[in-house]
């Protein structure tokens, strides 16, 4: 495999939910993967626990083919993050291209913006049950939810399910690109 396709997206904006970005993060290097954070622009991004993470690409830079699959942490950051055309049309092209997209929270609002729920089993937090459901997703109200390449969850209780999911497809991914 290309050492390029080994890269994860992160994707990041302030509020967003710590724990939600970091564990995939860390858990990302562990298992061989290059996670690289990825915001509206590249730069500074604030938690709301306050920790910092800094972008290295602007969504606008990524080329989805480079990456091997993405990661929405949620937080308030998902709705940040669904305002910047740049951001919705790289999780677009991302789940066009087949690629993991791994979505926790209230990453799903990122993935009604980018309007690839339709049809698709997900969960999330449950204050966005019904914008899923309004988008044409069938939802679920479970630890993690795996529909092909998509792989959602509710919350930081959900991060070992999801990351245990997340890593399963990235592997199935890397060996079918092989």
């Amino acid at each position: 495999m290309p050492e390029q396709r080994r890269k994860v997206a992160v994707l990041v904006e302030d509020d967003y939910e710590d724990l939600e970005l970091w564990y995939p993060y860390f858990r990302l290097i562990e298992a061989g993967y290059e996670p690289v954070l990825i915001g509206p622009r590249s730069g500074s991004y604030r938690g709301k626990h306050g920790y910092e993470a800094t972008a290295a690409l602007s969504a606008d830079k990524a080329d989805p083919r480079d990456l091997i699959g993405l990661v929405i942490p949620g937080g308030w950051a998902p709705d940040r993050l669904r305002r910047h055309d740049a951001v919705v049309e790289l999780v677009r092209s991302v789940s066009d291209l087949g690629s993991v997209i791994g979505s926790i929270c209230h990453g799903g609002s990122l993935l009604v913006s980018a309007n690839v729920v339709r049809g698709k089993k997900v969960t999330s937090f449950r204050s966005i049950e019904m914008d899923l459901i309004n988008a044409g997703a069938r939802y679920m109200d479970r630890e993690v939810v795996v529909d092909g390449s998509l792989i959602t969850s509710r919350k930081p209780d959900d991060l070992p399910a999801f990351m245990r999911e997340v890593l399963r497809a990235l592997k199935a991914q890397r060996t079918k690109s092989d």
